[in-house]
């Protein structure tokens, strides 16, 4: 049977206290946070960096705070996975989060309205929905807000179009949470016993291991084959060109796995075919000409932006998504504030807002002119398997050029 998240995110999750619905009564004095928010909405997000890049965006009628992240998880110690009951998960505060919750509950109390405005994916709508579940018995009133870039437009345009929290998301992050639980905790006492301690095992990882063996053994089962290939240097004035022998008195020579051609084996065949070759004249019979086009590539997904980090910079997965993520939650840009230079960057889609669109349209036509523009903007497929949920990885505005932004960020940036 596939495991399924049961729990239904409507109501508290097991192992919380069941929330009170009746307003508590407003503190005569609360923490730093609760003086701050009185009379105010309260904007919560994960990350002290997003939240500074969000309060110069907002006017006085909003605080906004942190939650540092997830504040609920399964427990470290345990499974807490109940199998035989649907696999029901048991969550549990985080250990040293408890503090960070009895604050965010007093500015929630005093707040006129909670807005959640947690990352755009799975993980995101996670931490949205536990605080809101943690945060409902002392105000009611809470929205999600969802925005996709951290630019002023883009978030006010959040506030005026608040929705509810997203239960299938939810959903879907609670069931990779409880299998990769599953998996770990129970596999990993497996290699410890079968194959040696300090082995782990992994929703993800086991998978990837499996296919890199799988590949191991293909290289394993090569047999290879040598074969020869000829090459001359050759110069006519003063320019020099290097030309590979193709073929020869009607005979066609070629790597193994040319269909049809004649394979030099060995390098007694090599050299007799170089010496023939010797103070032979060479001619061009003809000369070529065709212009070529190239397409631009795809914008950027996520794994995309990850493979080409690593090919053109030598960066890591996890060193280019951590500078994307300082890129998306807002760079100080001097005289223009905070603002983040990227759309959120963990996508599957290669699909681009019209808005960007249009706005490109016009900075090629004002910067070089009509006709280096298409005659119709070029649209990418995503794959089929794509969620599709975000936009590709863009800059937020194509005015910002790299040598505008460039005195403002690191050299990793």
């Amino acid at each position: 049977m596939t495991p399924t998240a049961t729990t239904t995110p409507q109501t508290p999750p097991s192992g919380a206290a069941a929330p009170v619905r009746k307003r508590a009564r407003p503190a005569a004095s609360g923490g730093k946070l609760a003086r701050a928010a009185r009379a105010r909405a309260l904007v919560v997000v994960e990350s002290p960096t997003k939240a500074r890049t969000l309060k110069k965006f907002l006017d006085r009628r909003y605080d906004v705070v942190a939650s540092m992240g997830h504040v609920k998880d399964l427990p470290r110690s345990r499974l807490g996975v109940d199998v035989a009951n649907g696999f029901t998960p048991r969550y549990i505060v985080i250990k040293g989060k408890a503090p960070i919750l009895k604050e965010l509950k007093e500015a929630a109390k005093q707040a006129s309205a909670v807005y959640m405005a947690t990352d755009p994916d799975r993980e995101g709508e996670a931490i949205s929905w536990h605080l809101s579940d943690a945060l409902r018995s002392v105000n009611s009133a809470i929205k999600r807000i969802e925005f996709h870039e951290i630019t002023k437009e883009a978030v006010q345009r959040a506030l005026a179009h608040p929705r509810e929290i997203d239960l299938n998301l939810v959903n879907a992050q609670q069931a990779r949470r409880i299998l990769d639980r599953l998996v770990g905790y129970k596999l990993s006492p497996l290699l410890w016993r079968k194959v040696r301690g300090g082995l782990s095992a992994g929703r993800v990882q086991s998978v990837a291991v499996r296919l890199v063996v799988d590949r191991e053994k293909e290289i394993e089962a090569f047999v290879p084959q040598e074969y020869w290939s000829i090459l001359a240097q050759l110069q006519k004035a003063k320019q020099v060109f290097t030309a590979r022998l193709v073929g020869r008195d009607g005979v066609r020579y070629g790597a193994p796995t040319e269909d049809g051609a004649t394979v030099i084996r060995t390098r007694d065949q090599a050299e007799a075919i170089v010496t023939s070759l010797r103070g032979a004249t060479f001619t061009v019979g003809e000369v070529r000409r065709k212009d070529q086009f190239r397409h631009p590539s795809p914008p950027f997904t996520t794994s995309t932006l990850q493979q080409e980090a690593n090919r053109r910079l030598g960066y890591s997965a996890a060193r280019t998504m951590n500078v994307a993520q300082q890129l998306y939650e807002g760079v100080d840009l001097g005289a223009e504030g905070t603002v983040g230079l990227i759309t959120y960057m963990r996508t599957d889609s290669v699909r681009v807002a019209e808005s960007a669109q249009r706005e490109a349209q016009e900075f090629v036509t004002k910067t070089f002119g009509p006709s280096y523009l298409p005659d119709a903007p070029r649209v990418y497929r995503s794959r089929r398997s794509a969620q599709d949920a975000h936009e590709a990885i863009r800059p937020t505005s194509v005015h910002r050029t790299p040598d505008r932004v460039k005195p403002h960020l690191r050299s990793d940036q």
